[in-house]
């Protein structure tokens, strides 16, 4: 009665440690970087070439995008191939244009990744890249990221990094996970230091 009584208790814990380990950023390609420098929370990262799917989000910055760049991986592509999810989801929202942009994984740009079917979701290649990151907590909000901002731009400035563009988001977990165990960050491309 007892090895029944347990085995009924362990397997809701063990059902939701797999759909956890399955669903978790663990489990999805993320890009390979370098971390050339760290400091609490902030550190200067060496990013390879990236190729990324790219689509324009609403005026608003915070809808749009996502439903574009999810049926291109899902197969709404010259090739109809399905295309692995990877993470983060790029985001920049500084600009007028908002856009929100997939990161290809490794084995699809090895062999060639399919163009879109249409004209929403265009494809474009990003060269190495040196960036100062700051990871912060909570929701995707203008708050958030305003504040977020100010944080990393203040750091830089004590510093005295060369600015290289506008910042841009990361964010590493999809919308089901919790805000606490969230990983954002923004990041803002940086001059390499000689």
């Amino acid at each position: 009665m007892k090895k029944k009584m347990t085995f009924f208790l362990l397997l809701p814990i063990a059902l939701v440690a797999f759909w956890f380990a399955s669903n978790s950023r663990a489990a999805t390609e993320t890009p390979e970087y370098k971390v050339v420098r760290a400091d609490g929370k902030i550190e200067i990262r060496d990013y390879p070439a990236l190729t990324v799917a790219t689509t324009p989000m609403s005026a608003d910055g915070m809808n749009g995008g996502f439903g574009q760049l999810f049926r291109f991986i899902t197969g709404s592509n010259e090739s109809k191939e399905k295309i692995e999810m990877t993470a983060p989801v790029l985001i920049d929202n500084t600009t007028e244009k908002k856009t929100m942009s997939f990161i290809m994984p490794q084995a699809t740009v090895n062999k060639g990744v399919p163009k879109p079917a249409g004209n929403a979701v265009s494809l474009s290649n990003r060269p190495a890249t040196r960036f100062a990151v700051l990871r912060f907590p909570g929701g995707r909000n203008a708050e958030n990221e305003k504040n977020a901002i100010a944080a990393l731009r203040a750091w830089m400035t004590a510093q005295k990094l060369t600015v290289k563009g506008e910042p841009l988001f990361a964010y590493y977990d999809p919308p089901w996970t919790l805000i606490p165990f969230r990983r954002n960050e923004v990041m803002i491309r940086i001059e390499k230091e000689s």
